[in-house]
């Protein structure tokens, strides 16, 4: 997938390249001679993550995206944004979903910059998922603004942390780990700032499930496949539970989550990397850090620290 840039003074142009980046629509604008469009895009097969700067007032009407669209505003306004049931206007600072993965929306977009960031509805599924049975239906999103303005905030740093340091690095884009991390990442965000059907707490059931034989189980699961991409639904199944009962089980016996006791073994398999590799090779923290699904250097070099009390370049170096 990569990244691509489009940057276009022809409104028939703009209208055609956004039918093929989203879904076919009409476009229209007051000012069809001076309507100036730049769009950046970072992607992967599941998700995408753009920059718009729009320098003209256009009117929007889409069809169905078969994917969730969240904006967030940096400048400008979105107005008379509607889709069923739903008319609002979105200003600098908001973060909102466009509309559910399968219904049209309209709009118009008043001189703006903005953010647009699509994602296969299934990656919520994988995220909520039970191991025991399948989901009675897909997950929805069920309200179009996230539950608080902390819950937007943290969407909002979820989704520079994917574009910067996952899909618009080349390096860290080509790390399966890093992917896979990511994507989980921004899934269980939406899930955690979006109102839905999905439930999250655990249950009576899911208490009595959480117990050693269950961490076992998930424990071995994490350090057998730490190398490859895996989901906390694959974990559950692995562990015969359900997610709610692996996060429980996790939060009540080891005080992390699932994903987070992944990052700690991948971490140890990442000093394991460092202690081994040549002294005077050509071994980079970062290239190790990338392999085990670390993309930030500063991020990774902090979670070392904390664990190793010392940083990966002395311990490369070393």
């Amino acid at each position: 997938m990569g990244s691509l840039i489009f940057d276009s003074d022809d409104l028939e142009e703009t209208e055609e390249f956004l039918c093929r980046a989203y879904a076919n629509m009409r476009i229209g604008s007051s000012t069809p001679e001076a309507s100036r469009a730049r769009v950046r895009r970072d992607a992967t097969e599941s998700v995408s993550v753009d920059e718009l700067d729009l320098n003209f007032e256009m009117t929007y009407s889409v069809a169905p995206l078969g994917k969730i669209c969240l904006c967030v505003v940096h400048e400008g306004t979105i107005q008379d944004h509607v889709f069923q049931g739903v008319r609002d206007a979105f200003g600098p600072g908001d973060a909102v979903m466009f509309a559910p993965h399968d219904l049209p929306y309209a709009g118009r977009i008043c001189e703006a910059r903005y953010n647009i960031t699509m994602l296969d509805p299934r990656l919520l599924d994988h995220v909520a998922s039970s191991a025991e049975k399948p989901l009675l239906e897909p997950v929805r999103l069920t309200g179009h603004r996230p539950h608080s303005p902390a819950a937007a905030e943290r969407l909002k740093r979820t989704i520079i942390y994917v574009r910067d340091h996952v899909l618009g690095d080349q390096t860290a884009a080509a790390e399966p780990l890093v992917v896979s991390a990511g994507t989980q990442l921004l899934a269980a965000s939406v899930l955690a700032a979006f109102p839905s059907n999905a439930s999250t707490n655990p249950t009576a059931r899911d208490r009595a499930d959480a117990h050693s034989a269950t961490l076992r189980r998930a424990v071995a699961y994490i350090e057998d496949h730490a190398d490859q991409p895996i989901t906390v639904a694959e974990i559950a199944a692995a562990a015969h539970v359900t997610v709610r009962t692996l996060q429980y089980a996790f939060r009540r016996q080891l005080d992390t989550t699932p994903l987070g006791y992944v990052r700690r073994v991948r971490l140890a398999h990442a000093h394991r990397d460092l202690l081994e590799a040549r002294p005077g090779g050509d071994t980079t923290v970062g290239a190790i850090a990338a392999r085990w699904g670390f993309p930030h250097p500063g991020r990774f070099s902090a979670l070392y620290r904390d664990m190793y009390g010392t940083s990966p370049s002395r311990t490369l170096h070393g």
